[in-house]
């Protein structure tokens, strides 16, 4: 048979490695939900028109990334290639702004983007992360942070450099835009032909180059903290008072401006130095236009999101081994068909305990199925046979080889010792 194989871009995630998967995502529900931030679920794909609005038609996202065909109807559609354009148009749709109280929700799930696979970058890639709509005060701009950094820390990673800066707002970002612009227009003659398009599109997609000869450039390019208004300046303020009020250390990053178009004001990276050019592992910031972009009223809005592959490279570097605590697996040696009620009645027993179970085959050898149940790992075996038309069990410890014969009405208070 020939090996189909998978595209370039995408991988199998194998039965042995999604414990560490359920553990991140499980682990991310727990600190989100502990902040009061519920859960949403947003389609796969959706109108192309949404990505071009929200993500901007500035960012490589919009011009070379995403993952766009046409339906049926000859309508445009895209896979989403990031989470915050869907949850924005969900809170729309569904009118939650009519409720006139804050919307915090976090999502996990697979985004795609068109791009040169490399190490935790994937053309299939997931995301988790959290998005609040409603709070314009710089209070939620310090909360999500701390989230990010609760989250990272349950996760036992450690050495962690936090970066911030301000865009600042409709009002003042113009006059930052265009300082770029003279900046750049002034040394245009070492910009590349796709430099060169990006300056006359956004200048701020300059700073965001990984271009070894941009990284040089924009060392002598204006700031954007010199152009803040007196509201962003003080906007800015309050959010290193509470960072600094939470004892987080921070440092303030004024070339940090992130690869979308949506951003305003605060804008935020934590980073770690052990996963090469690739370092980021939480990137976000405000959005107080992004909901007016979609024709809605005046909301602000602010989130982040973290690629979990680049989490689990970083985990797997550390030689952290985060697992969820296994539970024990039983296997039901049966050997022949008139136990196998007496094995189901029990296994549905176990289940309620927290056990995990496997029946075995009565058409097998019991030999055979001894075999088996070690092949997979299982923690005991229970001898359904003969045994059980008296009341009792025999029970296996395939660790220790050891072996007991409990009375049924005794297994409650054996299967405490077991877990």
């Amino acid at each position: 048979m020939t090996n189909i194989g998978l595209p370039r871009g995408v991988q199998d995630i194998m039965p042995e490695e999604v414990d560490i998967w359920q553990f991140i995502e499980e682990t991310a529900r727990e600190i989100f939900e502990s902040y009061n931030y519920k859960e949403i679920r947003t389609p796969i794909f959706e109108f192309t028109e949404l990505f071009v609005k929200g993500t901007g038609d500035t960012t490589d996202i919009v011009i070379k990334e995403m993952y766009t065909f046409l339906d049926k109807k000859g309508r445009s559609l895209t896979l989403r290639p990031e989470g915050t354009p869907g949850v924005v148009r969900a809170y729309l749709m569904n009118k939650i702004y009519s409720n006139n109280i804050p919307w915090k929700v976090y999502y996990i799930g697979p985004m795609f983007r068109y791009e040169r696979p490399q190490a935790g970058r994937y053309r299939q890639f997931h995301q988790l992360g959290i998005e609040v709509l409603g709070i314009k005060d710089p209070i939620a701009d310090f909360e999500i942070i701390k989230i990010a950094l609760d989250f990272l820390q349950r996760l036992k990673l450690s050495n962690l450099e936090i970066d911030i800066n301000s865009l600042g707002c409709i009002k003042c970002r113009p006059y930052y835009k265009e300082a770029l612009k003279e900046y750049f227009f002034s040394v245009q003659e070492e910009l590349s032909e796709i430099d060169k398009d990006r300056l006359k599109r956004n200048p701020l997609r300059l700073l965001d180059s990984k271009d070894e000869n941009i990284i040089k450039l924009k060392e002598k390019a204006p700031q954007s903290l010199d152009y803040l208004c007196e509201e962003c300046k003080e906007h800015f303020e309050k959010v290193k008072n509470y960072l600094d009020m939470d004892n987080i250390n921070y440092k303030v990053n004024p070339k940090l401006v992130r690869g979308l178009d949506y951003y305003t004001r605060t804008v935020f990276e934590i980073s770690t130095n052990l996963l090469g050019a690739q370092n980021a592992i939480v990137g976000g910031g405000r959005y107080d236009n992004l909901v007016e972009t979609y024709g809605g009223p005046s909301i602000p809005g602010l989130g982040f999101a973290i690629g979990m592959e680049r989490l689990i490279i970083l985990l797997s570097k550390l030689g952290i081994n985060l697992k969820n605590k296994d539970k024990k697996l039983i296997y039901f040696l049966i050997p022949e068909d008139k136990y196998l009620k007496t094995a189901i009645d029990l296994s549905q027993y176990l289940i309620e305990k927290k056990f995990k179970i496997n029946i075995g085959n009565p058409n097998t050898s019991l030999k055979n199925q001894l075999k088996i149940a070690n092949k997979i790992g299982a923690d005991y075996v229970f001898f359904v046979d003969s045994i059980t038309n008296e009341n009792k069990i025999k029970i296996k410890n395939l660790s220790t080889g050891e072996e007991k014969i409990i009375p049924l009405n005794e297994l409650s208070l054996e299967l405490e010792t077991m877990i």
